[in-house]
């Protein structure tokens, strides 16, 4: 099963790096380039171990994933019920650590491909597609981050 992963360090505490990345809606769209739309599923108004969220991303793949652990500040899992054909499995974990510059974000996830005769190559274009998705939305939130519009919202 391909892992991807990346990491950045934000100038913020842990706990602020944490809320920055549990944003909705608009704040959220503000720093997140890989979505168009996401919100909680079944009434959930905030995110937990077991809350399932819908994601459209930015080209019209949608997923239906759930938390599978939720420990603020310092890390965050997921997992997918549904989502694109392609996708046998798929599963991503955030986590935030204290380090004298702010937080470093370590965002990595793993998945595999279906059907088996296509995974071979699809894991390997999904390892790069996915690592660049990957950077680019780390990117976003550091971005988010210094941003103080999102600052402002997680500090309210």
């Amino acid at each position: 099963m391909p892992v991807v992963s990346a990491e950045t360090v934000v100038p913020v505490d842990p706990a602020t790096a944490f809320a920055v990345s549990q944003t909705t809606g608009v704040v959220r769209r503000r720093w997140d380039p890989f979505i168009s739309e996401q919100h909680f599923l079944d009434g959930a108004d905030a995110p937990a171990k077991g809350v399932r969220t819908f994601t459209r991303q930015r080209l019209g793949l949608e997923m239906v994933s759930s938390y599978v652990s939720y420990a603020p500040p310092t890390n965050v899992g997921m997992v997918m019920e549904s989502g694109p054909w392609f996708f046998e499995k798929l599963g991503g974990g955030w986590r935030f650590t204290a380090v004298p510059e702010g937080t470093k974000a370590e965002w990595k996830y793993n998945f595999s491909c279906r059907p088996a005769w296509l995974a071979p190559i699809a894991e390997w274009i999904g390892a790069r597609v996915l690592g660049f998705e990957i950077r680019r939305r780390l990117a976003g939130f550091a971005r988010g981050c210094s941003d103080p519009v999102v600052l402002a919202a997680v500090r309210d």
